[in-house]
C-alpha cells in the first residue's frame, strides 16, 4: 500500500484572513516503510511572511521572492501524492491550506476520506498525553536534534517515523526499508524428509515398569482384577 506523509508552513493559522502555503514536504511510504522518494517544495505566497512565523519555520520574504507561485508547482505536487492517503500531523490545519490554495486556481481540492491525522491516532492511542510532534519522537525514541525550526519536508520525515510507530512499529514487517520490487516475489519452503521416531517401548522399558509396579503398596486400578 502506497502512502504519502506530508506537512505544510504557512504565513500563518487561517487562509480566508489572508495566510497563505509557503512550504510543502512530502514522504512516500510503501507498507508502511519509507522508499526513499521525497517531495520538498519552496512556495512565493505573494505577500510577506510576518515575524512571529518566521520565528517558527525560520521562512523570510525574501527567500521566497524568486520561489515559484503555487499554480506553478500544483501539477508537481498532485503528480506526487497521486491517489495514495494523506498522512499529517493535525491534517485539518493542511488540508485546508492545500485546498484553499487549489480552489484558488479552479482544481478539484483533495477530499476528506484520503485524510489520515496522526494526531487523532496518538491521541486515541495515549490518552490524556500530549500529542506534538516532538512529544511523540520522545516517545519512540525517534531523533528530533535536527528539528531548531520547523521546516516541511524535516517534519514530514519524523512524522514518517512516528506513523510507523503508532501503527505497530517497525516489525509488522521484517524489512527496515521498504523493497517494492520484492513485495511479491514467491517464498519458497525447502522442507528435508525425516524418518519417523519409534513410539513404542522396548522389552527392557516394560519389564522396568512391571517392576515398578511391583513395589507399589497399591498397585494401580488394572491390576487389581
Amino acid at each position: 500500500m502506497r502512502e504519502v506523509v506530508f506537512d505544510t508552513e504557512t504565513t500563518g493559522f487561517d487562509p480566508e484572513k489572508g495566510d497563505r502555503l509557503i512550504e510543502i514536504g512530502c514522504v512516500e511510504l510503501f507498507d508502511r516503510l519509507p522508499t526513499g522518494r521525497t517531495l520538498h517544495l519552496l512556495i512565493n505566497p505573494q505577500r510577506d511572511v510576518p515575524a512571529a512565523a518566521v520565528e517558527v519555520h525560520g521562512i523570510t520574504t525574501e527567500m521566497l521572492k524568486d520561489k515559484p507561485i503555487f499554480g506553478a508547482i500544483a501539477d508537481e505536487f498532485l503528480e506526487f501524492i497521486g491517489d495514495a492517503p494523506l498522512v499529517a500531523h493535525n491534517a485539518e490545519f493542511d488540508f485546508r491550506f492545500i485546498n484553499w490554495e487549489l480552489r484558488n486556481i479552479g482544481r478539484d481540492i483533495l477530499p476528506a476520506r484520503r485524510m489520515v491525522d496522526t494526531l487523532e491516532i496518538a491521541k486515541r492511542k495515549f490518552p490524556g498525553a500530549k500529542a506534538t510532534l516532538d512529544m511523540l519522537c520522545t516517545r519512540f525514541g525517534i531523533d528530533r536534534s535536527a528539528r531548531v525550526k520547523h521546516g516541511a519536508l524535516l517534519d514530514a520525515q519524523l512524522l514518517a517515523e512516528v506513523y510507523l510507530e503508532l501503527m505497530g512499529g517497525r516489525q509488522n514487517r521484517l524489512e527496515l526499508v521498504a523493497d517494492v520490487a520484492s513485495a511479491t516475489e514467491e517464498i519458497k519452503v525447502v522442507r528435508t524428509w525425516r524418518a519417523p521416531r519409534p513410539h513404542e517401548p522396548t522389552e527392557e522399558e516394560l519389564a522396568a515398569h512391571a517392576a515398578f509396579l511391583d513395589k507399589m503398596k497399591k498397585p494401580p486400578i488394572w491390576r487389581q482384577a
